[in-house]
Formats: structure tokens, sequence, C-alpha cells
């Protein structure tokens, strides 16, 4: 199976001998390249990569900040660093980077590291999930730090009020300027509306329970509060948790 490499150098020369040297070799294929860190991001969010050659120094977040992003993913590419510094090498290993080049890299050497990084990547993972996955597993978000890759399954649910959108994930909260209407219709596997103002991750959906009031609540993991189901949704809730269940039992 064809391996799918992401090269992300500021510069294009950089960029350009990389690829040239990684599709004279059998077995991979260039699927993308970025600039810069933040665009590292979108591009292992749009492009799925198997392994990730990245410079160091590069605008925006550097290399061993993406990295440090790029690891708390669930399923992340196999990373090797190529810089012209030696002197990042104890950070990019703590970063666990299958490697670490010099430029100018070497043809040998890259075949090397590229073998290595073949050894743990997604391209095994891929296999056992390409018949069933249908949509992407990361959501790229861009926020006033710059931007952030969050893993679709990992967000608890979606708030919207009157001028944004907040995503509670498991690393705390992350404002996008996406609608709830678009992340319904953009990830209908991972969200489920419950309310005008709020999508729950089906990940974490418990089930449905009532206040003392009689007000229909839904019981997310790990959240201690429940978040309100409005009358409205309530029967569409009702029939997911229904046939979720359903499926359980038949396994």
């Amino acid at each position: 199976m064809t391996q799918r490499l992401l090269i992300a150098d500021d510069e294009p020369l950089a960029r350009e001998r990389l690829r040239r040297l990684a599709e004279e070799l059998p077995g991979y294929e260039v699927c993308a390249e970025a600039g810069d860190g933040d665009d590292v991001l979108k591009a292992i969010a749009d492009a799925s990569p198997d392994i990730l050659l990245l410079d160091i120094r590069m605008p925006g977040l550097d290399g061993l900040e993406a990295a440090d992003t790029i690891n708390r993913l669930d399923h992340p590419p196999a990373i090797i660093f190529c810089t012209a510094y030696d002197e990042y090498a104890i950070d990019a290993f703590r970063a666990q980077a299958v490697d670490y080049l010099l430029k100018p890299v070497r043809r040998e050497h890259l075949e090397s590291a590229l073998g290595r990084a073949g050894h743990l990547n997604r391209v095994q993972i891929r296999a056992l999930q390409e018949s069933t996955r249908t949509e992407p597993e990361q959501i790229t978000v861009r926020t006033h730090r710059g931007t952030e890759l969050i893993d679709l399954p990992r967000i608890y649910f979606c708030e919207a009020d009157q001028k944004c959108v907040t995503l509670h994930h498991d690393r705390g909260e992350t404002v996008t300027d996406f609608t709830l209407k678009e992340l319904e219709q953009a990830y209908p596997d991972h969200f489920l509306r419950i309310h005008r103002h709020t999508l729950a991750g089906t990940r974490h959906i418990q089930g449905l329970t009532r206040s003392g009031n009689g007000q229909a609540l839904l019981k997310l993991r790990p959240i201690e509060t429940p978040l309100q189901v409005s009358r409205r949704h309530q029967p569409h809730v009702r029939e997911w948790i229904e046939r979720q269940d359903k499926r359980s039992q038949s396994r």
C-alpha cells in the first residue's frame, strides 16, 4: 500500500527537494504540502497523511509546537523532522519523532527514515477503517491563538450563543466560526441536535432523564451537568437512543 506524505517547510525550494527525493522512492506519494505550522494542522485534517516531513523553524506554530498538537490526536501521522539546525534533536525525540534529518537531506537518509516510519503509522489503521469511515475524524478551527486541530470524538457538545459556537471537549473550550447547522450537516455521525442552541457528541451520550419540573435532560459522559433537550427535538433524540440500544443488543 502506498504511503502518503505531507511535506511541511516554509521554504518552497526545500519542499521541492523533499518532494523530488520522496517521489523517487517506490511506495510513497506526496499528498499535500504546508508552508507554516497552522497549515500543517489543516493539511492533516484534509489529507490524512501517513507520514509528516516537518521543518522546525516555521512562521506561526513552529515544528515542535505543531508536533505537540499532532501527537494528541487519536491516530497521528508518524513525524520525521527535517531541519538545518542540530540543536533541536533532543526536543524532537521528546516530541516522539521517528527520525531527525539535517538539511540538505540525503536520499539514503530519507529512505531509511521513511522505512522506520512505515512500521507504525496510519496505513495499517486506514486498512481497518476504510470500509466504515465516511467522514474526517478531525476538525480544523482557526482561533485567536492560531489553528487548532481537534479530534471530533473528543468533543462533548457544541453550544451556540448569539455570536459564535463553542466546542466543549476534553482539553477545554474552543470558539469557532462554524455554525451549528454546518457542524450538524458536515459530521452527522458525530453530532446529534438536541436543542436549537446545542449539538451533543454522539459518542458521549448515556441516556435521557427528566428534571423535577419535567424538563427532558440528556446525560453525557463525563459531563456532570446534563444538557437540556428541547420539546421539539425530544422525539428524534429518543428515537436515536432507542436505535443505538437495539444495535448494542444485536451485537
